[in-house]
């Protein structure tokens, strides 16, 4: 079975890039493929909801994330307290995790090393995320630094990398 990494946007997304996730997200599923993702709210999210609406997550999906679960759940929670994310984004991405964790344990895997979600965090993240894959489908907004660590990851790794941009309004949502 061959691994996917979907790498994107968090923080701007529109129709088109939803879209273009989902069917790419789609396409690995029906044929058998998996996802991994990073937990995120974005492509990340979109890509999820797709394995858990018409794959088999316990064989198709896994989601590393950057600290352990219940602190990651509180960060969201913490950054809609200042303004970064809404509350309902903090409460849609937080459910998201904790089904899975709930339903499909083995499909997370959290970085018990890091205590707070930070850059480095997120970048170690991206690290084990592209050593778990086989290939790379980076969805990049605004050329995004955190995508390009995972595009750059993937280089040195020497795994196939298919990248998409996107420039767009920061803020933008469908």
């Amino acid at each position: 079975m061959k691994w996917y990494a979907i790498s994107g946007s968090w923080k701007t997304v529109n129709k088109k890039l939803e879209d273009d996730v989902t069917k790419r997200v789609k396409k690995i599923i029906l044929l058998g493929g998996g996802i991994i993702t990073g937990g995120a709210l974005g492509v990340d999210y979109i890509a999820t909801n797709i394995v858990l609406s018409i794959g088999k997550p316990e064989k198709q999906l896994k989601v590393f994330l950057p600290i352990k679960l219940d602190n990651f759940c509180k960060h969201y929670f913490k950054r809609a307290e200042e303004g970064i994310i809404t509350v309902e984004q903090a409460r849609m991405i937080t459910s998201q995790l904790k089904k899975i964790a709930k339903a499909f344990p083995d499909c997370i895997f959290d970085n018990s090393e890091s205590k707070e979600a930070n850059e480095k965090s997120y970048y170690a993240r991206n690290t084990k995320i592209i050593q778990s894959c086989d290939e790379l489908y980076a969805f990049q907004v605004n050329n995004s630094q955190g995508t390009q660590d995972a595009i750059n990851k993937a280089k040195q790794a020497s795994k196939p990398i298919h990248i998409k941009k996107y420039y767009l309004k920061t803020g933008q949502r469908p």
